[in-house]
């Protein structure tokens, strides 16, 4: 059965057309999906992002099960408040998910993981935690709306009480904290997002999140759907789970090796997560994939799926689509490993209905704070 936020009714008053995304009912735009990432990029649009899952863990030893459980290192979060994004893998390797982690105490951590991706992660999660005696509580009672733009935080902070503005206006980029709106309502905001802009994704609980989207839309913060925020994280350079990376993929062969400690711990003890034998064999010997961007100057779209020839052999596209901001089309691919030049000596081509289409290889993102990185126009 399909599920619905609780703003559902709310997108369907605005005129959104609804489509399936991952089991949830969900807004792919509100009539343009270009004007809505235009709006984001240039001034500051909001998202429902409630089909999200909040996950709490409570726990005399989190962080010790944090430490087992994820590939970055939770040691690097001291205050609370910060977050950390991280990949979840199985022993494998492979990506069950990636996930944003908050510190909210010593014995309290938020996780926040994929939609599409609740039932196993918090079979998962429940199943790991029992080693080490972590309550895991999944939060149902919240909703989540994303604000998004170069205006989006001041838009935030104007529904805030005059107390929290000053405070939650110098959170820094992967930080959170509790602050109430003028109308009462307590709200977690975290000065992160998916799209390359600044803003806030802000936690709501689910019976108020209906009067706080209203307040955003009052004070001037435009709808955008589902359409709009995967072009503008394509752009950013952000991975889209089940579609750049799954659990037969690893962090390295996703582009996300930076999101990878394997450090040791601070008795000098290397900290045994899952998956790192793994790792540690791929950083020594070199994964067998890698993921490039790419940019096609020839009109025409890059879809998921198409067959990438390269050098070193084929590969395929995962995320593709026209980009607003560049008027050309963007993709991630997975080829090969081996060198593949940036630019358009890199020799790689896409198979379009049987035509073989030159693209370049370009650095991540393709934007960053609205504007196209160097060598991504050519």
């Amino acid at each position: 059965m399909t599920q619905k936020t609780v703003l559902n009714q709310t997108h369907r008053d605005l005129g959104a057309k609804m489509v399936d995304f991952g089991g949830w009912d969900m807004p792919i735009h509100y009539g343009s999906q270009i004007e809505e990432h235009h709006q984001v990029r240039r001034d500051a649009g909001m998202f429902d992002v409630s089909h999200m899952t909040v996950v709490d863990l409570h726990g005399a030893k989190v962080r010790d099960f944090l430490r087992r459980l994820v590939a970055n290192s939770v040691d690097k979060l001291k205050v609370p408040g910060k977050a950390l994004y991280t990949c979840m893998l199985n022993p494998q390797g492979g990506v069950i998910d990636d996930l944003i982690v908050y510190l909210r105490g010593d014995d309290f951590f938020r996780l926040v993981v994929n939609a599409a991706t609740r039932e196993k992660d918090l079979a998962w999660i429940t199943e790991q935690a029992k080693a080490f005696d972590v309550k895991v509580t999944e939060r149902p009672d919240f909703g989540m709306i994303a604000v998004q733009g170069p205006n989006a935080r001041a838009k935030v902070q104007g529904l805030l009480r005059e107390e929290d503005r000053a405070a939650i206006g110098k959170l820094g980029k992967f930080v959170a904290a509790q602050a109430k709106t003028t109308d009462g309502i307590d709200v977690f905001v975290a000065r992160t997002g998916y799209t390359g802009e600044d803003g806030f994704e802000v936690v709501v609980p689910e019976a108020q999140t209906v009067a706080f989207w209203n307040a955003l839309l009052a004070a001037g913060v435009k709808p955008a759907g589902l359409g709009a925020r995967d072009t503008l994280r394509l752009e950013a350079g952000m991975n889209l789970y089940g579609q750049d990376m799954d659990d037969t993929v690893s962090p390295y062969e996703a582009a996300l090796a930076w999101t990878v400690a394997l450090d040791d711990q601070a008795d000098g003890k290397p900290r045994d997560f899952i998956g790192r034998d793994v790792l540690e064999q791929q950083k020594a010997a070199g994964a067998p994939r890698q993921m490039i961007a790419l940019v096609m100057d020839e009109k025409g779209v890059l879809r998921h799926g198409q067959k990438v020839l390269t050098d070193n052999g084929e590969g395929e596209i995962l995320s593709g689509t026209f980009s607003p901001t560049l008027g050309k089309a963007i993709a991630f691919a997975r080829v090969p490993a081996g060198n593949v030049p940036l630019g358009a000596g890199g020799n790689v081509r896409v198979d379009i209905r049987g035509k073989e289409v030159p693209v370049r290889v370009v650095k991540f993102p393709f934007v960053r704070d609205g504007q196209p990185q160097e060598g991504v126009l050519g």
